[in-house]
């Protein structure tokens, strides 16, 4: 799955627009790498997300099929660090 499309599903970014401007920006990390739109997330990969006022990593977990619930949405991945 697109890093994009996993950031908008598993809401830790509301729409999938916002999702793929902030990694134009250079402001998402997998693995330690700044990820495009387009890169490929999978299970125990690192997401740092980096935000005007914080920053947040998570492991992810779980890559859906299709849309979920905002409560499954939250199984998808562990945080593990936020400033």
């Amino acid at each position: 799955m697109r890093i994009d499309q996993f950031l908008s599903i598993s809401r830790l970014i509301k729409r999938r627009t916002e999702a793929k401007r902030i990694c134009e920006e250079g402001r998402v990390y997998l693995d330690g790498r700044r990820a495009k739109p387009g890169d490929r997330v999978k299970p125990g990969q690192v997401v740092r997300l980096e935000f005007w006022d914080r920053k947040i990593e998570a492991v992810v977990l779980e890559i859906p099929k299709g849309n979920v619930s905002r409560e499954r949405a939250r199984t998808l991945y562990r945080l593990v660090g936020g400033i």
